[in-house]
């Protein structure tokens, strides 16, 4: 197996060398130089991954030849390889989501596949691991402290749990099966991106439907053409007064891709199932829970079990109230069960006639560019930063925005603002890790993101308006961006946080846009330039935990299907991904959420891309309605608190134990009081 090894590494590097008479390429710029996006073609793209594949090999060919191990030449050494690997793999990933041109999204999937399956290889090579190994065993290890210990304990961990010590038959097996899996899951998002479906209506059909959405989407005299994205969801399903229409909507959203992904996600799911046995684990979630906060399945299903047993009442109250206003509106007892397209336009009828709080008047009061104007007002003077935006950004598309971070005058990162929907374009949202900071000898390499939005794009005479719900998105995603941004530690490989703590620092901002101070600072009409009335802000805040109960029911249900697809398989069996959700509202007692015919996994993002990730943003909030609890008690706009909390927890990535940096912020142990209370469940 090693002598193989060697031998197809040693012939990766022969072939590049072939094809690369100079590592030079337009995306390997000097430290904190912008790449010129605009300028990079298809070609460039593959030779990028060919340059950074050939570099990373001869990287790891140096690492091994060590004769006497230490924390620089391979700790360190590690990082560096690491920093620039990664950040090749980000980028040429998120080419492949963003890129108008279809050659370069080829080329970006095959290049970030390529380093993927290089980077398996790498954190299972045995001798690689052996240096580790050997430096823990020395003096110099039991001298390390803080961060740096923690990186070495940690990167052997990673080492360990990618399968370094099973045998070479195992190891085999492991690094095929994460290639397939990586192979079917991009073929799975690409299937998702390229589904087209459009909903046809009439008049008729279109009714109660806004009048500036149904003119965005007109095609002829009473005809329009709606797309099944994310960005037309809300407004039809909470405000097609036609249920035919809703019905329609909600089947054609819930079976995108269907017709390829359901085969896909069955083989999905038997693999990371064989992954996670052949790594010595019952299960794929026993085997990827390890390294999370959360350490085993034991742990998540009580926390599932103990949020369903807290809301379950509310969610059936809920429901019984959305019966209710059903059957005063069609005058009939036999028509009164609610169905799953019926719980966004009903929630949305109450909130209009019970507290006076219609989310398309509200649009009006947030257009996109106040909006963003909102966010960073309220995000420099929280954490002490300034955003300055770069005039005539090389950018993938004209779109685009790069905007520069600075404290003082120190930069401190770049970010780039991908907001709207266009086609074969990644169509979730996101903030997008594209390289972390690390110290060089060249100074700080500073952090750089991107926020991938859809949200509903301007009109030729209408901006983009956004609904409360989708500022809430917008303050969430730049939470990521300043994460991303906030890191200022030696090491690259200590950027990121656990994955079941990350969306804790995206979720305490959403808390903002509950605030009027806060929210009244930019949300103005975009048509008179009158501030949002206070009256309407505090309707909205009455009805703010209308159906709160059915809403943690219904995310707790995602959680469920997601533990259950990967910890609960049984490959005798088998699972049918359609019978486990009906399994599921069976179990609930709630209603039968499930509609027959549909296939919503097909083109949920999460059980493709974020396994066993479901659960995180709960457990995430937990934490993130706690530290608010901070900023309740200081001030929404007080700095100090914003900055401490930049420092202890943004910055921290994994530099030490986010359960005592929270502790720390906090001033005592963490709980889930402030989450219970925020759901009106206590």
């Amino acid at each position: 197996m090693k002598l193989m090894y060697c031998l197809v590494f040693s012939m990766l590097v022969v072939g590049c060398t072939k094809k690369m008479e100079t590592p030079e390429n337009l995306f390997l710029v000097k430290t904190n130089v912008p790449i010129d996006y605009a300028k990079a073609s298809a070609k460039d793209i593959e030779e990028y991954a060919k340059v950074t594949l050939k570099n990373t090999v001869k990287a790891v060919e140096v690492i091994k030849q060590i004769d006497a191990p230490t924390f620089e030449n391979v700790f360190v050494a590690m990082d560096d390889m690491y920093n620039k690997t990664s950040t090749a793999s980000n980028i040429l990933y998120m080419l492949y989501w963003v890129s108008p041109d279809s050659l370069s999204r080829i080329n970006g999937l095959a290049g970030y596949q390529l380093l993927d399956s290089l980077t398996t290889n790498i954190y299972s090579d045995k001798a690689i691991y052996n240096k580790m190994i050997s430096f823990r065993s020395s003096s110099p290890y039991n001298e390390l402290k803080g961060n740096r210990k923690l990186m070495v304990d940690d990167l052997i961990l990673q080492f360990e749990q990618s399968g370094v010590n099973l045998t070479n038959d195992k190891l085999t097996i492991v690094n095929s099966l994460i290639k397939e899996i990586s192979q079917l899951s991009s073929q799975y998002s690409e299937n998702m991106n390229k589904s087209a479906e459009i909903l046809t209506l009439d008049e008729q059909g279109a009714e109660g439907l806004p009048e500036n959405f149904k003119n965005t989407y007109k095609t002829g005299t009473s005809k329009y053409e709606i797309p099944i994205i994310n960005a037309t969801r809300d407004p039809v399903l909470k405000n097609a007064s036609r249920e035919e229409t809703r019905k329609a909507y909600y089947i054609k959203f819930n079976n995108r891709a269907a017709d390829k992904n359901m085969t896909i996600l069955d083989s999905l799911i038997q693999k990371r199932y064989e992954l996670g046995q052949t790594m010595g684990s019952k299960s794929y979630a026993e085997y990827t829970l390890k390294l999370r906060m959360a350490k085993n399945p034991e742990t998540v299903w009580s926390f599932i079990n103990d949020l369903v047993d807290r809301s379950k009442e509310k969610a059936k109250a809920d429901i019984e109230l959305l019966k209710a206003i059903k059957q005063k509106e069609t005058a009939s007892k036999n028509l009164t069960e609610i169905q799953s397209w019926d719980i966004p336009y009903y929630n949305n009828e109450i909130l209009k006639t019970k507290w006076n709080v219609d989310n398309e008047l509200i649009r009006n009061y947030l257009p996109m560019e106040q909006c963003l104007k909102g966010v960073f007002d309220i995000y420099q003077k929280l954490l002490g930063l300034e955003f300055r935006k770069v005039e005539n950004p090389s950018v993938w598309h004209k779109e685009v925005s790069l905007y520069e971070v600075f404290e003082g005058n120190k930069l401190k990162g770049r970010f780039y603002l991908d907001l709207f929907p266009r086609p074969n374009k990644e169509s979730w949202f996101y903030g997008v890790q594209l390289s972390p900071g690390k110290a060089t000898a060249d100074g700080y390499e500073v952090p750089c993101s991107m926020l991938l939005g859809n949200f509903t794009r301007p009109t030729a005479t209408l901006p983009s308006l956004l609904s409360h719900s989708e500022l809430r998105t917008l303050f969430h995603e730049f939470g990521h961006i300043m994460n991303a941004i906030a890191y200022h530690g030696e090491f690259a490989l200590q950027s990121g946080a656990k994955a079941d703590f990350v969306e804790s620092m995206s979720q305490i901002f959403e808390n903002w846009i509950w605030d009027y101070e806060s929210l009244s600072s930019f949300s103005k009409n975009y048509k008179t330039g009158e501030v949002l009335p206070k009256e309407i802000f505090d309707n909205m805040i009455n009805a703010r935990n209308l159906s709160s109960g059915l809403g943690l029911i219904s995310s707790l249900r995602s959680c469920i299907y997601d533990m259950e697809a990967y910890d609960k398989y049984d490959p005798k069996s088998g699972l049918n991904t359609d019978e486990l959700w009906k399994k599921i509202d069976t179990q609930l007692g709630i209603m039968p959420m499930h509609v027959e015919g549909t296939h919503p996994q097909a083109s949920w993002i999460h059980i493709n891309t974020h396994p066993v990730y479901y659960y995180g943003y709960l457990w995430s909030k937990v934490y993130a309605q706690d530290m608010f609890t901070e900023f309740e008690k200081n001030g929404l706009t007080s700095t100090e608190t914003g900055i401490r909390y930049r420092e202890l927890i943004l910055a921290n990535g994994s530099q030490r134990d986010i359960v005592a940096g929270v502790q720390e912020f906090l001033g005592r142990p963490s709980n889930n009081e402030a989450y219970i209370r925020s759901l009106g469940l206590k």
